[in-house]
């Protein structure tokens, strides 16, 4: 693990934190000195790895438990790291879910998922350590650049939900910088990841709609959201920035 000191003595909470973009999260604020707790929903053994992982390079990690559709859960988690640590420094909301599909065919039921963990848990999460942050938090939201470009049929709820989080970050910067926090949304484009590999055949008409024509890295996404939880990121608020490759330029 590259180590640096740019974040020690911050504990951080990142939500779904197990796997790809959130684990690559997890693995960066480590390195930059952070202690991260991290929840995930099922993948325990992989979410334990993880802790292993990080412990062996020498940082901090816990694992925690949680579904991001439970309000309650998700806010006994960071009431709980806050309790264990002092204070949550850094807020990384990166749980969501992705469910595609024609309006005519889109079930009540996935729309409804589609707003609990990608809106809704997003702002109990941040309800839930705002009461345990001092000026220097940072909130940072794992967006998409659909929010702002989604160019084939099927993606309408959740480009709703990330579009969502434009406004909430704006309206949020402003109830937090007079203490000091700030607010920001990193917008990925495609990732290569589990979820969404690089070597398909949606993912080369994803290239053709691109600057750049790949797939971005989970690293790539945490260099950025590291940046945003440092203090060089301390006049940037209110923002949503796409890591995108262009897709939306």
């Amino acid at each position: 693990m590259n180590t640096s000191t740019k974040l020690q003595g911050k504990t951080a909470f990142v939500t779904g934190g197990s796997r790809g973009i959130g684990a690559a999260i997890v693995r960066r604020l480590a390195a930059e000195g952070a202690t991260v707790a991290f929840s995930y929903q099922s993948s325990a053994d992989t979410a334990y790895a993880l802790v292993r992982e990080i412990e062996a390079a020498g940082g901090r990690a816990l694992a925690i438990r949680a579904d991001a559709a439970d309000a309650d859960a998700v806010t006994k988690s960071i009431n709980d790291v806050a309790k264990e640590y002092g204070a949550i420094d850094i807020l990384v909301n990166n749980a969501g879910v992705l469910r595609l599909g024609d309006v005519s065919e889109f079930s009540l039921e996935d729309f409804d998922l589609t707003v609990a963990v990608n809106v809704r848990a997003v702002f109990v999460a941040t309800k839930a350590a705002l009461a345990h942050m001092g000026s220097g938090g940072r909130v940072i939201n794992i967006g998409s650049t659909n929010a702002d470009r989604m160019p084939f049929a099927g993606g309408a709820a959740y480009a709703m939900s990330k579009s969502a989080l434009k406004g909430l970050v704006q309206g949020l910067s402003r109830d937090l910088g007079p203490r000091g926090i700030t607010i920001n949304n990193v917008q990925p484009g495609p990732v290569n990841t589990d979820m969404n590999p690089e070597n398909s055949d949606f993912a080369a008409s994803l290239h053709g709609l691109m600057a750049l024509p790949r797939h971005g890295t989970p690293e790539e996404i945490a260099g950025l959201t590291a940046y945003l939880a440092s203090p060089e990121a301390a006049y940037v608020t209110g923002a949503s920035l796409n890591i995108d490759g262009g897709f939306a330029a």
